[in-house]
């Protein structure tokens, strides 16, 4: 079953750049050459996205190979498809990475036992249920990005199609 999603490379290096395309070619086997532009946000960084098609379990794949990049910024998204929900992922190097199960109208699905340990923190004191809450739902790293993002608005988007 094939869903389809964008990644969002809000901030790299331009050392980084090809790396990034390596990376991304890695995981859907065809050959990626991105249209990075500046990122105003961060100023010697560059910024590039594109929607792709493939598998369920692709977003998860990107993911992956672009995680622990220290100075990388990124997102990736994956729609809901007939054998998955859909995903987000959203990293910085100051937080690391963040996953969220997504629904068919892109609203965040948080899992009942992350619910239940962080009631379970809460109640101990340990920390603030809102506190708690927002960290399930990615404020963060929402946070972090929403400057990445705003300045990223009227970039071009390149379309790649995996073939399977």
């Amino acid at each position: 079953m094939t869903t389809r999603g964008v990644l969002y490379v809000h901030s790299a290096p331009r050392a980084l750049c090809p790396h990034v395309e390596w990376a991304v070619a890695g995981v859907l086997g065809v050959r990626v050459n991105l249209d990075w532009i500046r990122q105003p946000a961060s100023p010697g960084t560059w910024r590039a996205e594109f929607s792709w098609q493939g598998e369920a379990g692709t977003a998860s794949k990107l993911a992956s190979a672009l995680r622990g990049w220290h100075l990388l910024r990124f997102e990736v998204t994956a729609e809901p498809c007939a054998t998955a929900e859909g995903e987000r992922y959203s990293s910085t190097p100051d937080l690391g990475i963040f996953h969220a199960v997504t629904g068919i109208h892109g609203d965040i699905l948080i899992p009942e036992d992350r619910l239940r340990a962080a009631v379970a923190r809460s109640a101990r004191g340990e920390t603030e249920l809102a506190a708690e809450v927002d960290k399930l739902l990615g404020k963060p790293w929402d946070d972090e990005l929403e400057p990445f993002r705003y300045a990223g608005e009227g970039a071009p988007v390149r379309w790649l199609h995996q073939v399977v």
